[in-house]
């Protein structure tokens, strides 16, 4: 004859608590487990567009560097035309010349 203190039988109304409490631990801890893989993969997507965004960016500054560098020699080509004498040789280049100037042409000879 074994000794059982009294109450440390389980009765089938503890078991049936027990149960319900397990069951809705594992709804709960299920819940738990399908938001953090949500989130993480949510976190992933995230992390991957901002890298791209980032590069584009990038390529984007790098461009516009180029363009700015471009705009300032433009401005810079355009301040000279306002200069007589940078005009004068422009059109000397081209075979221009002011109606009092005679052009001298030098023959190369093949000596």
């Amino acid at each position: 004859m074994s000794r059982t203190p009294v109450g440390s039988k389980k009765s089938p109304a503890n078991q049936g608590k027990s149960a319900g409490a397990r069951r809705r631990l594992m709804l709960w801890l299920t819940f738990v487990a399908v938001f953090a893989i949500w989130a993480g993969y949510t976190f992933l997507v995230q992390n991957a567009q901002i890298s791209d965004k980032s590069a584009y960016l990038a390529t984007q500054q790098t461009s516009q560097q180029d363009t700015q560098k471009q705009l300032e020699q433009l401005k810079y080509e355009v301040s000279r035309l306002k200069d007589p004498e940078y005009i004068g040789q422009l059109a000397r280049k081209k075979g221009y010349y002011l109606p009092e100037e005679t052009p001298i042409q030098v023959e190369e000879s093949g000596n």
